[in-house]
């Protein structure tokens, strides 16, 4: 079978490119976004300053990259989870123990919601990485909402809207892992934060079930 010399082209620059990214790990993940340099970034990927440019527009571009270059692998994680054997609140808790769980074994991909937050420091981001990871999270959410509906249609769960509930749970979930990074809001949990995060989905879980009718 011959390869064309585009295929070659292609298939270089996809190893070019992933160079750029697993460097870029390694600088941005120890100095932070601010003091990363790209410089270092394309020395340590072995190309030009001018190469790495012409990959990623600026450093905000090259980040955010980053940050979502596992997107796939986490639906696919979030996916199995959602189909665990058993009840929708079981289903709900195997979502929140892999969200968790993939937390604490990532947490620099978590500095994704620092990025998208914090536009104004550190220059707008382009709208097709945006459009990237707010594709992403919308899949996470789409994929806990049909959990809740079919704990809806099972009569586990009380009828809502389960866009609506899967936002806030994503919302509570998230606004928890982030008061591990903020000293006086952990001193405020009084609690370690795995145990807070399994009460709230404890909770959570309690407002949305089912309650038998009287007889």
């Amino acid at each position: 079978m011959l390869v064309s010399n585009s295929d070659v082209g292609v298939d270089r620059k996809a190893q070019q490119r992933q160079r750029i990214l697993d460097a870029a790990r390694q600088v941005f993940f120890r100095d932070g976004f601010v003091a990363a340099n790209l410089d270092e970034v394309a020395a340590l990927a072995g190309v030009a300053k001018g190469t790495l440019y012409r990959y990623f527009a600026n450093k905000a571009d090259l980040y955010v990259a980053l940050l979502a270059d596992n997107g796939d692998k986490f639906v696919a994680k979030m996916r199995d989870a959602a189909a665990t054997p058993g009840s929708a609140s079981e289903r709900i808790r195997a979502l929140a123990k892999f969200y968790y769980g993939h937390w604490a074994q990532n947490r620099d991909y978590f500095q994704i919601f620092w990025a998208l937050d914090n536009q104004g420091l550190i220059g707008v981001l382009p709208p097709a990485l945006v459009g990237q990871v707010t594709a992403l999270w919308e899949t996470g959410l789409r994929i806990c909402a049909d959990v809740i509906e079919g704990g809806v249609r099972s009569g586990d769960f009380e009828p809502c809207d389960s866009w609506e509930v899967a936002n806030l749970l994503w919302t509570v979930a998230n606004g928890l892992i982030q008061t591990e990074h903020v000293m006086p809001r952990k001193e405020l949990r009084h609690k370690p934060l795995d145990v807070m995060f399994d009460d709230s989905v404890e909770l959570f879980l309690r407002g949305i079930a089912r309650v038998p009718a009287r007889a």
